[in-house]
């Protein structure tokens, strides 16, 4: 391995790992509903931070988008937006069926889609390979892994039922549904990647350093999300009428500053993710993404045990659930592997 792709994936992992861990202040702002805590985070992660990069990074950003293609544009866009719902489903999943098993179910089917439909769409006479094989051999054991974590998920909602510990208000099933959607949808935002290669190649030769010239899709993709998030949030906010939690008073003060951190965290890892990306070339957006999704899982269920998720429930129960990541990681695996055939 060279010192070259030492680092890019290095990169990638480290924004694995960030993306991962993301979410860890959700679980310390108790008194905020969900979608203000959305809210303030879509606000910071998908529409400040993007722009703000993209205004330090890419010099004449507002030539290289006039001299782009409208349908690079276009798809950038609307794969962003797609990618959007993927993540209100994501953050609703959380709430539902927890931290560790929402990462696990979701990342799941977004590292195998990630990487498998570009090949279709890209490659279409490498299906029939062994590559492509593999690939459908990786994506039959994320369902694999799949069926094992949701095993595991309604083993613990049975057993806390009886000490009141059911998530949000609503079952496991809806939430493993919720989380399903949400994997599906979620992998798009690689395709905004794969799709926007003529503004990253535009960015550099506008003087963008090759690890900052993607910061101009990631801007368009997750402005794009932003309006399906933040709208869902508002829908929210007005049908339950909470805005008014946002100006309590007697809430403490590190609410915003936690969900504004949770906003950096994420975007931070979206952009380590595209420097790393970057840097492996074409192997980029499919060896890349599996890698990236793997460390997502991987951190988060490290939170996930680590902040009380799976207290109370049975051994039986939480070896279930490690079999079941065990699952997933090592399709993730199988798909990193077909990338190099």
């Amino acid at each position: 391995m060279s010192g070259n792709v030492g680092v890019a994936i290095g990169l990638v992992l480290l924004g694995g790992f960030l993306q991962g861990s993301f979410a860890l202040p959700m679980k310390r702002m108790g008194r905020w509903r969900w979608e203000n805590t959305w809210l303030v985070y879509s606000i910071a992660g998908m529409l400040i931070l993007p722009w703000i990069m993209v205004f330090t990074t890419v010099p004449r950003f507002t030539n290289v988008l006039a001299e782009a293609q409208g349908p690079t544009i276009a798809e950038v866009v609307t794969f962003g937006f797609c990618w959007g719902v993927g993540s209100t489903l994501f953050g609703l999943g959380i709430t539902r069926v927890g931290m560790a098993l929402t990462f696990a179910i979701v990342l799941g089917i977004t590292a195998s889609l990630g990487s498998l439909l570009p090949l279709i769409v890209f490659h279409p006479n490498q299906l029939f390979t062994p590559q492509g094989y593999a690939l459908i051999s990786g994506l039959i054991i994320v369902v694999l892994g799949i069926v094992v974590c949701s095993l595991a998920g309604h083993r613990r909602e049975r057993e806390l039922s009886s000490q009141s510990a059911q998530r949000g208000g609503a079952g496991f099933w809806l939430g493993l549904v919720i989380c399903i959607f949400s994997g599906i949808f979620s992998a798009m935002l690689n395709f905004s990647f794969v799709f926007g290669k003529g503004l990253q190649d535009a960015s550099r030769m506008a003087g963008a350093s090759p690890a900052m010239s993607s910061n101009l899709i990631w801007a368009l993709a997750l402005s794009a999300g932003f309006l399906a998030n933040a709208g869902y949030c508002i829908y929210l906010l007005q049908k339950n009428r909470t805005w008014g939690v946002l100006r309590q008073k007697d809430v403490p003060r590190n609410y915003w500053l936690g969900a504004i951190l949770m906003g950096a965290v994420w975007f931070f890892g979206i952009a380590f993710y595209g420097m790393g990306a970057t840097g492996l070339g074409a192997l980029g957006a499919v060896l890349g993404w599996p890698l990236f999704m793997a460390m997502n899982i991987t951190a988060a269920n490290v939170w996930g045990a680590l902040t009380g998720e799976w207290r109370g429930a049975s051994r039986r129960t939480y070896g279930i659930s490690w079999a079941g990541i065990l699952v997933l990681l090592i399709a993730i695996y199988v798909i990193s592997h077909a990338s190099t055939l």
